[in-house]
């Protein structure tokens, strides 16, 4: 498992799968860390960026993959397009269908 201060550095941009709850399996990207058990998290379909979920970390899976836009956008304080975030995952998927998925207990 992560640590709290790995999380607060590496977690923005971070694509997590849900373990937990009516979204379980699907994919999502961290938008947020809001404090040491909690993020909020997109995936700019069913969760919009503007209404992104809460989750608790334990209920997520944290993959190996950070997409580099999206990071370099929250960095900056910016919110990604529903869009943007839509197309990275999409990518990450189509990736990740070819080899392996680099999934990582969270």
């Amino acid at each position: 498992m992560m640590g709290v201060t790995s999380i607060k550095q590496e977690a923005l941009g971070r694509v997590v799968i849900s373990k937990q709850g009516r979204d379980k399996g699907r994919y999502f990207v961290v938008l947020q860390v809001i404090n040491d058990n909690h993020v909020s998290i997109a995936d700019g379909d069913l969760r919009k960026v503007e209404k992104p979920k809460i989750k608790n970390i334990k209920h997520i899976q944290f993959t190996n993959t950070s997409i580099p836009e999206l990071v370099e956008s929250l960095q900056k304080g910016e919110i990604p397009t529903n869009n943007m975030v839509r197309r990275s995952l999409k990518r990450f998927l189509d990736e990740s269908n070819e080899g392996e998925g680099g999934l990582v207990n969270g």
